[in-house]
């Protein structure tokens, strides 16, 4: 029997798993079925003890009693009409202390959000944004109302499969290899993104930078010199704790990222997609079957944030740290005591395998913070002291390169005046957070460009 095309629009229906809280009486292995996350408290016995390794002193309040009334009201109204559960950090059952009991808001009814016509055409404008030149996207367009019911189609009667992929390299900053999709394939991540993105962005913790709205490189690293300043005038110097995965996506577990998924989404049909896209990345040329997502998935992009998101609730309320920062797989920890850091290093490195089956890289340090006998924090493409910050030398380096190339290629007319000035005016504007006015000037200076004759 031949399927008949559907239109639906956007119902924008929502449901609710029932109140969250914590039943804070009972010990870890007294878990339930019941569902549910949000960040909670430890356990007496617990707390003391990662306290003890990380010489953590707890500081009481004149409010603490009233607080602690008041929680004990809201769990019990909770346990008489929600639902609530005991969930650990990924998959693995707990190991030593590593276990953070939590309760969440899981949501319902969202397939239909992702492939109303509105919600593809919309995704389709996002998608096609300064690309409109390109074959893939040009293709698309020409039966646009088409290929978007086409795509509405599959999604609703569950034959949508993911295209091939495209693999090839990058090498700027470094050698990375990317894989992407057709643009229909884009289309729809598009579509999941935006409707998936917002159920986690309240959740995170506020110093997370990567693919966040308002978040980004600049306030991350601004945010990071305003830590650096509070511990140098509270304690006279600074220790840093800078970490980096090693190969982060590729290192990304698909049992675990589908388990995180299905912290917060109870949607069957949601979940299927999703999986779906994580198992394509198997066909990947040299991937490790159940390991691994691609680069150029917009959905790698929410699934590796929401993947390290249980490492920032680890170390903001597990190791209480406050100065914290994370971009996507490199993250600091700043503190004004080694020895204190070199502890939590172990902590944080444990959490990783043991959880997360993530390492991090021979790039991982502690060292003191200074313009003598300490150095510079290198973080988000910038150096950065108390006093100032820098750009990277291999910044500069690249800049040089890029503008030779595009000084060759204008003068054999292969590019426009106005792609190099997209060039100059990202460097200039990244260069335009650090101390480096001059330099900035200096490298505008030489380079002229010039059509030749020919």
């Amino acid at each position: 029997m031949k399927k008949l095309p559907i239109r639906l629009g956007n119902w924008n229906n929502g449901a609710t798993a029932g109140l969250s809280a914590l039943n804070l009486n009972n010990d870890r292995s007294n878990a339930n079925d019941n569902i549910g996350a949000r960040p909670g408290s430890w356990g007496p016995s617990e707390a003391v003890a990662l306290r003890g390794r990380c010489q953590y002193t707890p500081q009481k309040d004149a409010h603490s009693s009233a607080r602690a009334k008041t929680r004990s009201r809201k769990i019990k109204q909770a346990g008489r009409s929600g639902s609530t559960c005991v969930r650990t950090f990924g998959p693995a059952a707990p190991r030593g202390n590593f276990l953070i009991d939590y309760v969440a808001k899981t949501y319902n009814n969202l397939f239909a959000q992702i492939y109303s016509f509105e919600a593809l055409h919309a995704a389709y404008l996002r998608a096609s944004k300064g690309k409109r030149e390109k074959g893939g996207v040009q293709q698309f367009e020409f039966d646009l109302e088409g290929n978007l019911i086409a795509l509405q189609n599959e999604l609703i009667w569950g034959t949508y499969r993911v295209g091939k992929y495209h693999q090839f390299d990058v090498y700027e900053p470094q050698k990375r290899p990317i894989a992407a999709l057709p643009f229909r394939d884009r289309v729809v991540q598009h579509a999941i993104v935006a409707v998936l993105d917002p159920l986690w962005e309240r959740g995170f913790i506020a110093d997370s930078y990567a693919c966040r709205k308002n978040r980004g490189t600049h306030r991350g690293a601004d945010r990071a010199q305003a830590m650096l300043r509070q511990v140098k005038r509270e304690h006279g110097n600074v220790v840093v704790f800078k970490a980096d995965i090693k190969k982060y996506f590729a290192s990304i577990t698909h049992a675990t990222l589908k388990t995180l998924f299905r912290k917060r989404i109870a949607c069957k049909k949601t979940l299927a997609l999703l999986d779906h896209i994580i198992d394509s990345a198997n066909t990947l040329d040299g991937c490790v079957y159940g390991r691994g997502v691609p680069l150029g998935n917009l959905t790698s992009r929410l699934g590796a944030n929401l993947y390290l998101h249980e490492l920032d609730l680890f170390v903001k309320h597990a190791l209480r740290e406050p100065n914290y920062v994370r971009y996507m797989d490199d993250f600091v920890i700043i503190h004004h005591d080694k020895a204190h850091l070199q502890r939590v290093r172990i902590l944080v490195e444990e959490f990783l395998d043991q959880h997360l089956g993530l390492k991090t890289n021979q790039k991982t340090q502690i060292f003191p913070l200074g313009l003598v006998r300490g150095r510079a924090l290198d973080f988000l493409g910038y150096r950065i002291w108390c006093t100032h910050r820098r750009l990277r030398k291999s910044s500069i380096k690249r800049i040089y390169h890029t503008l030779r190339r595009l000084q060759g290629q204008y003068a054999d007319g292969k590019v426009s005046l106005e792609r190099i000035g997209q060039s100059v005016q990202s460097w200039v504007a990244h260069a335009a957070h650090a101390n480096a006015k001059a330099l900035r000037e200096s490298v505008l200076k030489k380079f002229v460009f010039i059509r030749s004759n020919k």
